[in-house]
């Protein structure tokens, strides 16, 4: 049994930002925070004051975290990034909307006494009995984590205890985020504040010129601790007095969409059942013998819930190994309800959203391949390209030669020409594209193909056929991703206005490309009459890449089916990164790093010097202890984690890797990087509690300042937060719980929807066939085992709780 929060998060847009810039403008980006952790940060859309981002993003976290944050700043290329605002979301509002949160949210401006970081180690108890004075002493033993306020990347902090009017200071601890003071300071007990009495730990940040910076402090009621005589732990620091913001209303808004799912994944078991009974219905749903559960699942899923659904079911299938099977009852389905092929696949119907779901976690690494060269060519070469006279710009297209500005026929001439190369080069991708396709995907296509040209038999609907299979790939896949790279992770920022409408038009000429109707095109945009012959030889040559994409199948060539095969979730990550390996070594004086081609793959962590090199390092993954940042202040970079392993010999090693490269072909992020390696190490069970954040160098951790090399850790691990990705492995209890969740919620939509079916078919319907009355029990009585299971849990937990809380209570 497994428990996990998982956390949707979709950053919209903004609104009425402020300028921050002397061009009247600002370059927003968003960084998001849980618990003062950054997981995420968005790309910066230029000069703009109503940026959009339109980025989503699946979130797995600990079930303990408290706060989502997300913080609007200012792109500055020579200075420090302008801070905007912020706005922070807690668990409880979270949870107390199971459907969600989704609006504007003002943007509050950041007061540095708020944001504080950290835990304080404390022991707190009460001395003397009888005629003696009693004596309140307090032991401040250490800190961790605690916020960064000084430019070297760390902190100077020290602590001040308060009590009854008077104050004592611990001594300062320089450049460390992880102090180690063990002091104790004692107060004279004064018996008539027992009621109100406070005791106030606070921790600083020393500055020798400046005003000190407040880190944090926790408030201790005097009256509890005599009750108890001691308290002693690990205590979150949490920010002074909140202040009433004066520019509270005029530093913008943020439009955002969070959703936040808990989850008590059972055993395998529990959910075989249910995986088996959906399986026989895909299977034998063609010849009549079972209830018709996904056409129910189609009719009673809602459109807000669609995409999720036909997330889930894909993911289940192709574990299972009957996606194919499964979109084909689909495509039944559709075909069955459309009697105009104009509008075949248009809307956002199961099929749809499923066919997108099929394509993203199976076709990524293809659309990779297909478009990376052309997107990097349009990013890198930056050309001012404008087809519609309306929008041309002379200012931005500079001059044609020597003192000749351009004319708006110049401007589209060149722009016409540009745009063919890249449709060119694109559409020469595509062509080379079948012997690499997917074999699953083309197979897909190829059933696609067939069902449609059944149903729009030729010569009528000759063109249909094509059109069903480009209405997903063209427009569903490739355009979006032209038109967004970074959505799709083929670029590590979003582009800028004018990259963005270069692929803007491109997208546009794949579209109708896809649509196979130029005279359509024409009529609405006139303007796009210049690219006419081009997309008209493209949907020449689209229709024979179809033809030769649904033939791939009948293939014999096994070495071009095993390169063809999909690999969901067991793919292997590689790519160059730049590592330094340490044992019992010291930190030497230079940069360490040296450059691997590192392979990641299911039980293995390898790395060489070149790509072929026969020799290499290995680490076998089940022996990973620890994957953690490291300090900025330790390599000058934030982009620097740790591997911490253990050898057969007992020893420990650390490989540290620097993070802001692309690996597997995919722009990585210090936060993406190191949520890979998490995931990979998932499942280990030897891993450590604490760790160092630092480095051992000098003969003592750059972080607490110990001296013994072997010092168990000054900071507790996490294990908690990761991204979801396309290529993270298939999770088959994980969307079985997840299906079984929803066909709960729609259980009585479900029985009342195939009773009206009964009533409408009337005569037609075989009331003496028990099969299908009998499967849908089936159904219902499997949904029901697995709420008697969750609630078994559910009492099981809270039985322990209270015996755990009994034991405190002794």
């Amino acid at each position: 049994m497994a428990k996990r929060s998982t956390l949707f998060i979709r950053i919209v847009e903004g609104k009425n930002l402020p300028i921050k810039d002397i061009t009247g403008s600002s370059d927003p980006y968003c960084i998001v925070k849980i618990d003062n952790e950054a997981i995420i940060r968005t790309a910066t859309i230029w000069k703009t004051l109503s940026p959009f981002w339109g980025e989503e993003y699946t979130v797995h976290l600990p079930p303990y975290f408290r706060t989502v944050s997300f913080y609007v700043l200012d792109e500055d290329s020579l200075s420090r990034d302008d801070v905007i605002g912020k706005v922070s979301i807690s668990k409880e509002l979270l949870t107390v909307k199971p459907q969600g949160v989704d609006g504007w949210m003002n943007l509050t401006e950041i007061d540095p006494d708020e944001e504080v970081q950290g835990e304080i180690h404390l022991q707190i108890s009460v001395l003397g009995d009888g005629d003696i004075p009693r004596k309140l002493c307090c032991q401040v033993l250490e800190a961790r984590d605690l916020a960064k306020k000084d430019r070297n990347g760390a902190s100077d902090p020290f602590v001040r205890v308060r009590y009854n009017g008077k104050t004592y200071e611990s001594a300062v601890v320089k450049k460390s985020c992880y102090p180690r003071w063990n002091e104790s300071f004692e107060f004279e007990l004064d018996e008539t504040l027992s009621d109100t009495g406070l005791l106030s730990v606070e921790v600083w940040d020393w500055d020798l010129v400046s005003r000190n910076d407040f880190l944090g402090k926790v408030l201790f009621n005097i009256n509890k601790l005599q009750s108890a005589q001691q308290e002693e732990g690990w205590f979150r620091l949490g920010p002074d007095k909140s202040k009433h913001s004066e520019y509270e209303g005029t530093l913008g808004s943020l439009r955002l969409q969070l959703r936040l799912r808990d989850e008590v994944v059972l055993p395998s078991s529990h959910y075989k059942p249910l995986t088996e009974l959906l399986s026989q219905s895909v299977g034998s749903q063609l010849n009549g013998n079972w209830p018709d559960f996904i056409m129910l699942i189609d009719e009673t899923t809602t459109a807000e819930s669609r995409q999720e659904v036909a997330n889930n079911l894909v993911k289940l299938f192709l574990g299972q190994g009957l996606v194919k099977e499964f979109l084909d009852v689909l495509f039944k389905l559709e075909l069955e309800k459309t009697t105009e092929p104009n509008t075949l696949f248009r809307s956002n119907s199961l099929a749809s959203k499923s066919m997108e779901s099929f394509l993203k976690v199976a076709g990524m690494q293809y659309l990779h391949r297909l478009l990376g060269a052309i997107i990097n060519r349009i990013f890198e070469e930056k050309k001012y390209v404008e087809l519609d006279p309306s929008k041309v710009e002379l200012k931005e297209a500079g001059c044609a030669g020597l003192h000749r500005q351009q004319t708006e026929s110049d401007i589209i001439q060149q722009s016409s020409s540009l745009l063919q190369s890249y449709l060119s080069e694109l559409l020469t991708s595509i062509l080379q594209s079948a012997s690499y396709c997917p074999l699953l995907i083309c197979q897909v296509f190829h059933q696609l193909y067939l069902r449609v040209q059944e149903r729009f038999p030729d010569p009528e609907y000759r063109k249909v056929k094509f059109i069903a299979v480009t209405s997903f790939l063209c427009l569903r896949f490739i355009s979006p991703a032209i038109m967004s790279p970074k959505l799709f992770h083929l670029r590590e920022k979003h582009a800028d206005a004018r990259t963005s409408r270069t692929l803007l038009l491109l997208a546009k000429a794949v579209q109708t490309i896809g649509n196979m109707d130029t005279l359509a095109c024409c009529s609405k945009e006139p303007w796009m009459v210049c690219l006419q012959p081009a997309i008209q030889q493209g949907i020449t040559q689209l229709k024979d890449f179809i033809t030769k994409l649904v033939s791939c199948h009948e293939s014999e060539d096994l070495e071009l089916q095993t390169r063809m095969s999909l690999q969901c979730g067991t793919m292997e990550k590689e790519g160059f990164l730049f590592l330094h390996r340490t044992k019992d070594k010291c930190m030497p004086m230079t940069s360490p790093f040296k450059k691997y081609y590192v392979t990641l793959s299911k039980d293995t962590l390898s790395y060489s010097r070149t790509q072929h090199s026969k020799k290499s390092s290995s680490i076998s993954l089940p022996k990973i202890r620890a994957v953690e940042k490291v300090e900025e202040k330790c390599f000058g970079s934030a982009n620097v984690m740790q591997i911490i392993s253990s050898e057969d010999s007992g020893l420990q090693e650390t490989l540290y890797l620097d993070c802001k490269v692309r690996l597997f072909d995919v722009s990585l992020c210090h936060t993406l990087c190191l949520s890979v390696w998490l995931k990979a190490c998932s499942h280990n069970t030897n891993t450590m509690s604490c760790y160092h954040p630092g480095i051992y160098k000098a003969d003592r951790w750059s972080c607490c300042h110990q001296k013994e090399k072997s010092d168990s850790g000054c900071d507790k691990t996490r294990h908690g937060v990761t991204l979801q990705e396309w290529y993270d492995p298939l999770d088959p209890d994980l969307e079985a719980q997840l299906i079984y969740q929803h066909l709960r919620s729609v259980q009585q939509a479900m029985r009342d929807k195939y009773y009206m079916l009964r009533e409408q078919q009337g005569d037609c319907f075989d009331f003496t066939d028990k099969k299908k009355v009998d499967g849908l029990s089936k159904l219902f009585s499997i949904l029901q085992d697995l709420h008697d299971a969750h609630a078994a849990v559910e009492e099981e937990e809270r039985s322990k709780n209270k015996n755990v809380f009994l034991e405190l209570q002794t």
